[in-house]
């Protein structure tokens, strides 16, 4: 939020506390327009492992991810479940013009939503180019990270599979926080993991054995420091990153 906001009474409030309005959808509104969204906008929390979307139900509202980590997946018909993607703040939760969620969306952490209809955001992206050609570049970017994420799960190894992983999660949990490291130079980064590890297993395509081994050998090696197998402690991104291969 920079200090233009903060001071400026023509941003709406819901907006002028958002963390991420610049990096995401909102960013290529200006305050006529943030205020006109602001209308239909409605900020929501859910605790981990609260169901988001349901695979196949309606669409009747879209969302922008503001804070935590969403888990989406897919349901097979004989119950097994594949992870198919994160999203992140400030990740846009939807099929913009379409129907039908084609696939299910979960709280990996206490996650923090701002709520559009459906009809109001499809209104207004009509309206305004702008705001199109924002979703467009979010949806090509979420599309080149899903080709470079088919890399890794057909591509490295078990080792470097799971340093991906880590590496993924280090540097998209907190875009605010990595943005202000990177300012100050800082190589190191803390985390607490959104996944279990059979959900990191099923995401990466490994056994929950193979994930836990490769974490005991990243620790061991000095690459990360793990507390409570959640609290994940990244001394140095530069060495996490040589390990992804």
């Amino acid at each position: 939020m920079s200090r233009n906001d903060i001071h400026n009474s023509d941003v709406p409030i819901l907006c002028r506390s958002c963390e991420v309005r610049h990096q995401g959808m909102c960013g290529a509104l200006d305050q006529h327009h943030l205020l006109e969204l602001s209308r239909y906008t409605q900020t929501v929390r859910y605790e981990a492992g609260a169901e988001l979307i349901a695979d196949d139900s309606e669409i009747t509202s879209y969302a922008n991810v503001m804070r935590g980590v969403v888990k989406l997946s897919k349901m097979l018909e004989d119950g097994r479940q594949q992870v198919v993607g994160l999203q992140f703040a400030p990740d846009f939760l939807g099929r913009l013009f379409g129907r039908q969620n084609t696939l299910e969306a979960e709280a990996a952490s206490p996650v923090e939503l701002c709520k559009i209809p459906k009809s109001a955001l499809e209104k207004l992206v009509k309206a305004h180019p702008e705001l199109e050609h924002r979703l467009m570049e979010q949806t090509l970017r979420e599309l080149d990270e899903a080709r470079e994420w088919m890399v890794t799960l057909g591509r490295k190894t078990a080792s470097e599979k799971v340093a991906t992983f880590l590496l993924l999660i280090a540097t998209h949990i907190d875009p605010v926080a990595n943005e202000r490291q990177e300012e100050r130079g800082e190589r190191s980064m803390k985390f607490d993991l959104p996944l279990s590890r059979a959900d990191i297993a099923d995401f990466l395509g490994l056994t929950i054995e193979t994930v836990s081994r490769q974490l005991t050998k990243l620790r061991k090696d000095g690459v990360i420091e793990i507390v409570n197998n959640r609290q994940v402690t990244v001394p140095d991104l530069g060495r996490l990153k040589v390990r992804c291969g």
